[in-house]
């Protein structure tokens, strides 16, 4: 098996671990129907519309 030639420094260590707890923004996007904001390739869950699609019926 390989193996390393030197040691990794700890910065080096920590730097590359740092990336895991990295956070980020869910995508929101505007419903193509009724404009509200939800979460990327979701059924919408104002109107219930995905695609141009009724999916789930809505009670008005």
């Amino acid at each position: 098996m390989a193996v390393p030639k030197r040691k990794q420094s700890h910065s080096r260590t920590n730097l590359r671990r740092s990336q895991n707890s990295k956070m980020t923004a869910p995508t929101m996007v505007k419903c193509q129907r009724c404009g509200e904001y939800n979460l990327a390739h979701r059924v919408c869950s104002a109107c219930g519309f995905y695609g141009g699609k009724e999916i789930v019926k809505k009670a008005d």
